[in-house]
């Protein structure tokens, strides 16, 4: 839904991301974890879907949208079967911000912006009455980060240290940032949801 130009209310952005203790987003081709590192649980995957319960406008950059729809696009082979919160995910109106995607994208309803990141998620928030979130996009969201238009850092962290196989750190290079914890939770005993307010650190 749209709002007029002359609100002086935003969306909230938040930045949902997953990650190891020692920090890293994914792991290399050696690992072999499998998906949340083989340490979901029914609270983590209940607590995932209450959060994508309401209407959200999702985000993600050129390299999240690829792999989301290798792995769960409408024509591909795994399709019909992901957890209920990526199935709603999925569904959800979708803003990819990338300068080498090209269209039309296996999703049901996604639109591909070509601006800088950070002009078009500032005028997201002014256009849109509804929460934006993205899931995973490190490099986007850093750069996010860096421009102060994350407004909710949400963090889980799984129980495992890949040290050897370890990939996409999350915060390498990331600008210096101050966190208010907001909310923490404990799911399924042994996975941790941190939720802060970031801001950028002054010296």
């Amino acid at each position: 839904m749209r709002m007029g130009h002359t609100s002086a209310v935003s969306a909230t952005y938040t930045w949902d991301v997953f990650m190891t203790l020692d920090g890293y987003g994914s792991y290399d081709e050696e690992g072999n974890w499998g998906g949340y590192w083989g340490k979901q649980g029914p609270e983590l995957l209940q607590h995932r879907l209450g959060l994508y319960s309401s209407e959200h406008r999702m985000v993600f950059g050129a390299t999240t949208m690829r792999v989301n729809i290798e792995m769960l696009g409408p024509n591909t082979e795994g399709a019909g079967v992901p957890d209920p919160w990526v199935a709603r995910m999925q569904q959800m109106p979708t803003t990819v911000v990338s300068r080498t995607l090209e269209g039309p994208l296996d999703w049901p309803d996604v639109t591909i912006e070509r601006a800088d990141a950070t002009e078009v998620i500032s005028r997201l928030k002014e256009e849109f009455d509804v929460p934006i979130r993205s899931h995973g996009s490190i490099s986007l969201n850093r750069s996010l980060l860096a421009a102060g238009l994350v407004d909710r850092l949400q963090v889980t962290i799984f129980p495992v240290v890949s040290g050897q196989t370890g990939a996409d750190p999350v915060f390498a290079g990331a600008a210096d940032l101050d966190l208010e914890l907001l909310d923490r939770r404990t799911l399924d005993d042994h996975i941790t949801e941190l939720t802060y307010r970031p801001t950028l650190h002054q010296a």
